[in-house]
């Protein structure tokens, strides 16, 4: 009788034993996959950041580009707007027409005497450079 309690307790302190290092293990994956997660949502945060800086530097091309008389869709132009399509995708596309429209919204708000968040931003002295960069954020 006394053995046999001997093998039950043995045997019940083993389980607790392989239960609590299965624990601890599973406890140790889901933070490493928390930790995985929070990876990857910052590396999509600096991709966005890439992204927009890269989107809003060609804007701020086009602009200069315009004030400098260069050929519109000059092959430089052509090529960098390709090179950006490959690498980012129709995200690109998508996101300079959001641009434009929010551009043609404000003009058309502006037009109609209706201030904007862009006319607080860039004042009185508003030059294309500046309400790219106000629209554009980063």
């Amino acid at each position: 009788m006394l053995g046999t309690l001997r093998y039950m307790f043995e045997l019940l302190l083993i389980l607790i034993i392989v239960g609590l290092l299965f624990r601890r293990r599973d406890k140790r994956k889901k933070s490493r996959s928390i930790d995985a997660e929070l990876h990857k949502m910052i590396e999509d945060v600096r991709e966005s950041e890439i992204t927009a800086t890269e989107i809003r530097q060609f804007l701020l091309d086009i602009i200069n580009d315009n004030k400098q008389d260069v050929e519109k869709f000059s092959d430089v132009r052509l090529r960098q707007a390709s090179e950006m399509m490959e690498r980012i995708g129709p995200g690109a596309f998508y996101w300079m027409t959001d641009i434009a429209a929010t551009l043609a919204a404000g003009y058309a708000a502006r037009i109609n005497g209706i201030e904007t968040n862009v006319d607080e931003a860039v004042g009185e002295s508003a030059t294309p450079e500046a309400i790219v960069r106000v629209v554009v954020q980063i």
